[in-house]
């Protein structure tokens, strides 16, 4: 995977800007509990999960599910350990 040049967004005054809060959506197997484990995961790396804003959906046929949640982090360190600690996890596929 080819890594993201942030460098120009950081220049024009764009980008991600820290500390905030972020959406991320996680995509799995539909059978994993993913509404519960992905803010469980979240929380397990020191983030602070807004459980509130958790929303779910399933694929067409049912085999995947999406999960969609905030959280706040103080660095860019914490936001790509969060998508980094969710794709490590093996029911888990890929991460927005």
């Amino acid at each position: 995977m080819q890594e993201i040049d942030f460098s120009k967004a950081k220049e024009a005054g764009k980008g991600f800007n820290f500390p905030g809060e972020f959406e991320i959506t996680a995509m799995g197997n539909a059978g994993a509990d993913l509404p519960k484990r992905v803010p469980q995961i979240l929380e397990g790396i020191g983030l602070h999960v807004l459980h509130e804003t958790v929303k779910h959906r399933h694929s067409r046929e049912g085999n995947f599910l999406s999960v969609t949640v905030s959280f706040r982090c103080e660095n860019r360190e914490q936001y790509d350990l969060a998508h980094a600690t969710l794709r490590a996890d093996p029911d888990i596929r890929y991460t927005l």
